[in-house]
């Protein structure tokens, strides 16, 4: 089966590089290429794509979209083509939006050659694609959901669940609402979250809070 593939990146390079990979492969087909959020959304909602090679970050425009954002909406379209992340970000954080969005692989930029090619199938096919190291990373937290939150991280959450705004946070623990938000930061990324309510719940499902 031939896999019509949309490419996605800002970077003039990164593109002509892939396409150039891409096509190597017989059974791959280029249909498109975008250099922004807006152009991939386009291509995705006029272009018969099997998959979407998509980064997570377009630098060109800091008001764009981001690729989980782009992720969200071209995975809630009927009959969607499926994503494959192609990036040079791996943190916990970036790498669980991404899976959480919808995108069914996460390859790093730096991914061997084979690997890319093996990916795009798999991921054309609805199979997992991950990253040997993204994959490491998923299982360890999977193994280990009892984070290790600080003293001072647990009670910014608790403070979280309570409904207190930073400033409050701030207020009752004497500290900057700098602070906060940096204790807000490392417990999204223990936790694998994303926003203050995911975390909430997240610290309630594993027994961290009440």
């Amino acid at each position: 089966m031939t896999v019509r593939v949309l490419i996605a990146d800002d970077h003039p390079v990164v593109r002509a590089g892939v396409t150039a990979l891409l096509g190597t492969d017989p059974d791959i087909e280029i249909v498109a290429t975008a250099s922004t959020p807006a152009q991939a959304l386009a291509a995705a909602a006029t272009t018969d794509l099997d998959l979407m090679l998509l980064d997570l970050q377009f630098s060109s425009d800091a008001k764009a979209p981001s690729g989980v954002e782009v992720t969200r909406k071209v995975r809630s379209q009927p009959n969607p083509p499926e994503v494959l992340i192609l990036t040079n970000y791996d943190t916990d954080a970036d790498i669980l939006a991404a899976v959480e969005a919808g995108a069914t692989g996460y390859l790093l930029k730096d991914a061997p050659a084979e690997e890319l090619l093996s990916a795009i199938h798999r991921a054309a096919r609805g199979e997992g694609a991950l990253a040997p190291a993204v994959a490491t990373r998923l299982m360890a937290r999977m193994r280990s959901p009892q984070t290790s939150l600080t003293a001072r991280e647990l009670d910014v959450l608790e403070a979280s669940a309570e409904g207190l705004s930073n400033a409050q946070i701030a207020d009752s623990l004497y500290v900057s609402e700098a602070t906060v938000k940096t204790h807000l930061s490392h417990i999204y990324t223990k936790l694998g979250v994303t926003s203050r309510s995911a975390a909430v719940a997240r610290a309630r499902d594993i027994g961290l809070i009440r």
